[in-house]
């Protein structure tokens, strides 16, 4: 993630920490205040685990945050990983990431279909069969 992206002074922690909004899941806190451009802090302390532990789930939540860094909304980001954050899956980050941006407003609503996929065709009723 690019340096003008990260967050990384305490006194840029503790506004967010102060003045945010927060919502939460299982393995993740986000905490989102208002600010000029948009720039993201990852907390991850000693109860998640080891320095190695805790330096995989920061690379996995930059990772998962990387693709919303040009589509969400501006502001100051602060992603705080629950222990529970060691043990799970890449996907299962990358799921939740997602769930707290929209419950933020930061990106849009999930479309009810990606824009990729096509709808499943529908069963032909009975009793009408084109000959």
């Amino acid at each position: 993630m690019e340096r003008r992206y990260r967050l990384q002074k305490n006194k840029a922690f503790q506004y967010v920490y102060h003045r945010g909004k927060s919502v939460t899941c299982r393995d993740l806190v986000m905490l989102q205040a208002k600010g000029r451009g948009m720039k993201v802090g990852f907390s991850v302390s000693k109860k998640v685990g080891n320095a190695v532990t805790r330096n995989l789930v920061k690379r996995r939540l930059r990772e998962c945050f990387r693709p919303y860094l040009g589509d969400a909304k501006n502001g100051l980001y602060v992603v705080v990983a629950r222990p529970s954050a060691a043990q799970a899956s890449f996907q299962s980050l990358q799921r939740d990431v997602r769930y707290l941006l929209r419950k933020l407003g930061a990106i849009p609503p999930k479309d009810k279909q990606p824009s990729g996929e096509k709808s499943p065709q529908a069963p032909a009723a009975k009793g009408s069969s084109a000959q």
